[in-house]
């Protein structure tokens, strides 16, 4: 038996259980979509955005890349954005990445990985701002405080994007949050304060990397 045909097994036993529990659940879930959460994370699958926030299918419209890398070039990510803010009216964007994300890491130590490396060139230009203050964490945690650092300037590129900035400009009520997720105790925690449409986003930004900064440093 192979392991897709396990895979289907296993997708007839869940659905099963799923319309015990709830026998209108799927003929609900298709007739609309309606989500509060849009998640931008990264494609480790070790990182399941609907599972680790405790939700169901159809409460969160998600969107994945490598290093959860936000950048406005990026169609694919930009799509889906605005998709999320225009069309879904999602009160929620969550922006979440990882520790010991892999895409970071091979940013920090160099490493050549073909294509991939031209997908990362923002986390390096990102290692190269904050060169100074990368220099003052110790070795073992610079890969951590990196995944920290990338939250927080992923989170701040995705408010500049012209979707968040034209629906603040609307008076919409999404708010932008910055998450980073522990692959070793399964916990979240908040790396920038949730954004609005109040906040000044530069401040936060950088009370942010002050915070991740003495974090690391004892600084």
């Amino acid at each position: 038996m192979s392991l897709v045909h396990d895979l289907l097994q296993n997708n007839r036993q869940w659905a099963a259980a799923l319309k015990l529990e709830a026998p209108d659940f799927f003929l609900k879930l298709s007739k609309q979509q309606k989500p509060l959460f849009f998640w931008i994370g990264c494609c480790d699958s070790r990182v399941p955005a609907n599972q680790i926030i405790g939700l169901m299918p159809g409460e969160v419209f998600v969107h994945r890349n490598i290093a959860n890398i936000v950048n406005s070039a990026d169609i694919n990510c930009m799509s889906a954005l605005q998709y999320a803010v225009d069309v879904l009216q999602v009160r929620h964007v969550i922006l979440c990445g990882h520790f010991g994300c892999g895409g970071v890491q091979a940013a920090v130590h160099g490493e050549g990985h073909g294509i991939i490396d031209y997908w990362i060139w923002d986390i390096k230009a990102i290692l190269t701002r904050h060169e100074a203050m990368l220099a003052q964490a110790p070795a073992e945690r610079l890969v951590d405080l990196m995944c920290e650092i990338n939250v927080i300037e992923q989170t701040y590129e995705l408010c500049r994007t012209k979707v968040i900035r034209e629906a603040w400009q609307r008076g919409q009520p999404v708010r932008v949050h910055g998450w980073i997720y522990g692959i070793h105790d399964g916990l979240l925690q908040e790396v920038i304060p949730e954004v609005d449409r109040t906040v000044d986003v530069e401040t936060v930004y950088q009370a942010a990397l002050t915070a991740v900064t003495q974090k690391y440093t004892g600084g």
